[in-house]
């Protein structure tokens, strides 16, 4: 120990060195394992957190495959769906386009006339079997349920005749346009004929057809009682007592 000049006396100063050194020694190590420490936290906390964000951009990445995949797959779902629907649409065109050629083969093949004299040969040869008559609404040429279930009564008779004609007349009332109402007599005459060729197979050249329009009335025109009997169809079957129906040389006239 040695004597300062104050008269205190103070370490030797060989001894000082080695205790400061000691200290700042001490002091690194601790600021070191502080840093350590701190960066093993941090480390701690974010490897986690890492491991968290990797998984969540492999799943999403995951995710967008499968709705890529599953997008692709409706695609084409659809463009099947569409294919099939365009080729049901194509075939159903043709079916109606072959079932409207047919109709009209079988209208053009019906016998259109305006009387069945002069038409049928021998037609005093044939003798009424049974009829029928069905009423229309106003410009109207539909056929209604009871229409209908008077025509299948009607046509119960048919398998069992022989060499038989259908001779119908479509009529009017005096409402409107005659040749207006020509038509609309026509109109009515061919629903109850392709109703009966449809159901019951009844054979084109079968059918006599008679539009009359307002011409031939059975009942007055002055009530609507009576207006509503003179639109009506009547069908009026027909044998020559088992000899085949003879078309006569003169041709038929159309209405």
């Amino acid at each position: 120990m040695t004597r300062s000049l104050s008269g205190t006396e103070t370490l030797p100063s060989r001894r000082i060195l080695p205790i400061a050194a000691t200290l700042l020694f001490s002091a690194g190590i601790l600021t070191a394992a502080t840093g350590c420490a701190s960066k093993n936290y941090v480390r701690s906390q974010t490897t986690p957190l890492i491991q968290q964000t990797n998984e969540l951009d492999t799943q999403t990445a995951a995710d967008h495959r499968a709705i890529v995949d599953t997008d692709e797959r409706a695609q084409k779902g659809i463009a099947g769906a569409q294919s099939a629907a365009d080729a049901a649409g194509q075939h159903a065109d043709a079916a109606g386009d072959a079932a409207n050629a047919a109709g009209q083969n079988a209208q053009e093949a019906y016998n259109r006339v305006d009387t069945l004299n002069g038409i049928v040969a021998n037609l005093d040869n044939y003798q009424p079997v049974s009829n029928v008559s069905v009423t229309f609404a106003f410009d109207k040429a539909v056929l209604t349920a009871s229409d209908k279930k008077q025509l299948d009564d009607f046509a119960a008779s048919l398998t069992s005749t022989k060499s038989y004609l259908l001779e119908v007349t479509g009529g009017t009332d005096s409402v409107g346009d005659a040749q207006y109402n020509y038509q609309l007599s026509q109109r009515r005459a061919d629903a109850v004929v392709n109703y009966l060729a449809t159901k019951y197979n009844v054979p084109p050249h079968k059918f006599y057809l008679i539009g009359i329009g307002k011409d031939q009335q059975i009942a007055s025109d002055k009530t609507s009682a009576g207006r509503a009997k003179n639109r009506r169809v009547e069908v009026k079957l027909m044998t020559n007592m088992g000899q085949p129906a003879t078309p006569a040389t003169t041709s038929p006239s159309g209405q």
